[in-house]
């Protein structure tokens, strides 16, 4: 199975998450994201047409570290 182009990484502490995308072979940081909106503007911005859509996704986005759309300060 292909690794999913976009990655919402682990929580930091702040509970901020690390969001990459895999472009030619590279993961390129979009930002760090502290809530899904976030998300969906770093995806936007990097072209994609239905950001909203894609978060849920499997094919698209992977969420590592903890549970989808969760931002939990440690």
């Amino acid at each position: 199975m292909a690794t999913p182009p976009i990655v919402v990484h682990r929580p930091a502490p702040s509970g901020a998450r690390l969001v990459t995308v895999r472009i030619n072979g590279r993961d390129e940081r979009l930002g760090l994201a502290h809530s899904d909106h976030d998300v969906i503007v770093f995806l936007a911005d990097a072209g994609l047409t239905d950001p909203e859509r894609a978060l849920d996704t499997e094919s698209l986005v992977e969420w590592q570290g903890a549970a989808a759309h969760e931002y939990p300060e440690t």
